[in-house]
């Protein structure tokens, strides 16, 4: 189908309502999944991120790296380990995470933004002690994987008011010094709550909550954080989105207006989310 200059210029009209929203507020993005490993996707993403930044508002990066951490494990002979589905993480492997997150993907990041034409800056959570964390007690030993004790906004906020799009690395310190891994659904999550944000975006390789996980046209649009127990006790959220649900909830009891996870497969959708009224996924108010 053609489009037509009227179609246009009513996208652009229709848009216009969301951007005067969002002006000037704050819009974490939890970056991950096939967003992060297609080159197509990624670099849909970085364009979304410059318009958005464009029209003034204010986006804050922030991403992890488990395909690129396994690849540099491989390749230095050591083996990935993970008990329950989560990663095991030894004095070895967390120096391999550090360089990886902190270094080689959160560089590459920049760069690539960077040549979309935003003024980008690479932040990890060891950096002016933004993500203050400790062992991760629970259960299960899981080695250097960290809980959040603290988040310091200030070296986000600095990079805002200075026009840059912060991109941070979920790696965070102790008080003593320790380097700890963080999830990265987590560390979004607390950034957002931290800075208050408009919104937390949680990029997935799903299309949202659905009632039927089988069947995408199951979708649930929009969902009351005080409804969560309840999908969880019927069924609808298991497995994998349980996390990540948490966190959306999480974020908004603390304070973020709105949490959404979308479908980081389809194209342009953090645009579809943020600046039309269908969205791209499931929101959790």
């Amino acid at each position: 189908m053609e489009i037509t200059n009227k179609m246009r210029s009513q996208i652009l009209i229709d848009a216009l309502p969301y951007i005067q929203k969002y002006h000037d507020k704050i819009v974490v993005v939890k970056y991950g999944g096939n967003a992060m490993t297609n080159n197509e996707l990624k670099e849909a993403v970085m364009s979304d991120i410059v318009l958005l930044s464009e029209v003034g508002i204010k986006v804050v990066l922030v991403h992890g790296g488990g395909p690129e951490i396994n690849s540099m494990l491989d390749r230095v002979g050591i083996e990935s380990r993970f008990i329950g589905g989560l990663r095991y993480t030894d004095s070895e492997t967390i120096d391999i995470v550090k360089m990886v997150l902190a270094g080689k993907v959160n560089k590459e990041l920049v760069s690539v933004l960077q040549l979309h034409g935003a003024k980008a800056l690479g932040l990890c959570g060891i950096d002016g002690q933004m993500i203050i964390a400790e062992k991760l007690d629970g259960d299960i030993d899981l080695g250097y994987v960290g809980q959040i004790q603290k988040i310091t906004t200030k070296p986000i906020l600095d990079a805002l008011s200075n026009g840059y799009v912060p991109i941070i690395s979920t790696v965070a310190t102790s008080l003593d010094g320790q380097c700890y891994n963080i999830n990265a659904d987590t560390a979004a999550a607390r950034i957002a709550s931290c800075l208050k944000a408009e919104n937390l975006i949680l990029m997935t390789d799903i299309a949202g909550l659905l009632e039927d996980k089988n069947d995408p046209s199951t979708l649930i649009s929009s969902v009351n954080v005080s409804d969560v127990p309840y999908l969880k006790k019927t069924g609808i959220i298991t497995g994998g989105m349980i996390p990540k649900i948490e966190c959306c909830v999480e974020a908004v009891r603390r304070g973020v207006k709105k949490t959404s996870i979308i479908d980081g497969r389809i194209p342009h959708s953090i645009l579809i989310e943020l600046l039309t009224n269908e969205g791209a996924g499931t929101q959790f108010i």
